[in-house]
């Protein structure tokens, strides 16, 4: 018997535009919150940082943060920040932070959350392409 999770709490940071959310997840210090303000200078809006609440309604899954992290962002070398926050956004795709990135990667990996396949990419948070890669992958791949 296969258990389905109506919720989860991830260690990801996660970021939203034009009402879809990026879950960035990695090992602690893999460049999450950095990767997040990178994209929210190119318009995303925060929606959690480093933990991540995944909710599954139906089939679709909505990114919070926890309330004692909401609007927060931890910003190395500054501290923690207040940011202008957004909640209960459609998970659109999951970025997976490591150096080992696949010159061809295979287009079709996902991620299971709660029991729902999520679209999945690698990407190097410490390039300078990073922020590029995630906004072109969320509108390839990213579910609508």
């Amino acid at each position: 018997m296969t258990i389905r999770l109506s919720s989860e709490t991830l260690h990801a940071s996660a970021v939203a535009i034009e009402g879809r959310a990026v879950l960035i997840a990695g090992i602690s210090g893999s460049g999450k919150s950095d990767l997040a303000l990178r994209l929210i200078d190119r318009g995303f809006t925060l929606v959690a940082d480093d933990q991540t609440i995944v909710q599954k309604r139906g089939e679709r899954l909505f990114a919070s943060a926890p309330a004692s992290i909401r609007g927060k962002l931890e910003i190395r070398g500054l501290g923690i920040v207040d940011m202008p926050v957004t909640e209960d956004v459609p998970v659109a795709l999951v970025v997976e932070l490591t150096s080992d990135i696949q010159r061809l990667p295979d287009d079709s990996r996902e991620r299971f959350i709660c029991g729902l396949p999520v679209p999945l990419i690698s990407v190097d948070a410490l390039t300078a392409s990073a922020p590029s890669k995630v906004a072109l992958a969320l509108d390839r791949f990213g579910l609508k």
